[in-house]
């Protein structure tokens, strides 16, 4: 937490190391920092370089201690910016391949499994990947009572045989993304 200088107790910091949060950035937003830090740096360098270009010896260019410290502090800066920024991309790709693997295509059919039950309570369910690969579930409703199956997919295809609402809820699945999914 942040207090003013006015508040706070003698030999005490602003800011203490167990108040401290991780902040987390986007790969757009640490390269325009990046970006913005080396160009602070090279800006003091050449402000150091006119400034230097003023005096009458013209000989090498000294940097004193505290310009030196500035730049080796944003050069670690720096450093730290360019590792933070690949392992966000590490993170980008691995997160990318997870979510390859992830159930992303759905289709629901609802139907009527049997003449003297009614209200569309039998249905069935695709749920896929990426790759077309998932299950589909099906639920049957009797009167009595009521049954379920899953049948892998691969590829869009079963090894086992399909009804006709299982085989078009994987194609209403692989038809496209779609923000709801109507139930038919």
């Amino acid at each position: 937490m942040y207090t003013s200088a006015l508040a706070r107790p003698a030999g005490q910091w602003p800011f203490r190391a167990s108040d401290a949060t991780p902040m987390t950035f986007s790969a757009e937003t640490l390269s325009r920092l990046v970006l913005i830090a080396i160009g602070l740096a090279a800006l003091a360098i050449v402000l150091s370089a006119l400034a230097s270009g003023r005096r009458r010896d013209r000989g090498p260019i000294e940097l004193d201690e505290v310009l030196q410290q500035i730049l080796d502090g944003q050069a670690a800066k720096i450093s730290r910016l360019e590792a933070a920024v690949r392992s966000l991309a590490s993170t980008d790709r691995r997160q990318e391949r997870l979510i390859q693997g992830a159930v992303r295509h759905m289709g629901l059919v609802r139907y009527d499994a049997f003449e003297d039950v009614g209200g569309r309570l039998s249905f069935s369910c695709a749920l896929l990947d990426d790759q077309a690969t998932g299950v589909v579930m099906t639920s049957i409703n009797g009167r009595h009572d009521t049954r379920v199956y899953a049948k892998p997919v691969l590829e869009g295809q079963s090894s086992y045989n399909l009804s006709i609402e299982e085989e078009e809820a994987i194609r209403q699945a692989l038809a496209g993304p779609r923000e709801a999914v109507p139930a038919t």
